[in-house]
């Protein structure tokens, strides 16, 4: 079993500072991806962030324009952790933040997608 859980939600106003945190856990063979999708009532679950894993550097890193400049994702590949810091925000980042990993659990796995339960960011205006 896979399980990803997430932590660092919450309230902030305009301009304020959060930092998501999401740790892999379980039966874990490799991780070909860890990332940050959020979602609001109504719309589409899309993509904040996500780091790829290569094979020659410390990963491929890929960002939503509406964040760029803003929100920073690293990985701690030890820890089977990624994290997003938010910086600068603003009430239309409000949604439910879920944290995603495409990995394999065993070496005769195909890798496949697995969320966290999701975290709740609210900012005010």
């Amino acid at each position: 079993q896979v399980q990803l859980v997430e932590s660092g939600g919450g309230l902030v106003q305009a301009g304020g500072s959060l930092r998501l945190s999401c740790a892999a856990s379980g039966s874990i063979f490799s991780i070909n991806a860890m990332g940050w999708y959020r979602q609001t009532p109504g719309k589409q679950r899309e993509l904040v962030a996500k780091v790829t894993s290569t094979i020659t550097s410390g990963g491929i890193t890929n960002y939503a324009d509406s964040v760029k400049g803003r929100f920073t994702i690293s990985r701690d590949n030890a820890k089977n952790a990624v994290y997003l810091q938010m910086n600068s925000l603003k009430p239309e980042d409000t949604a439910v933040y879920y944290c995603n990993a495409v990995l394999r659990p065993f070496h005769y796995s195909v890798p496949r997608d697995y969320w966290g339960q999701g975290t709740q960011v609210t900012v005010s205006s």
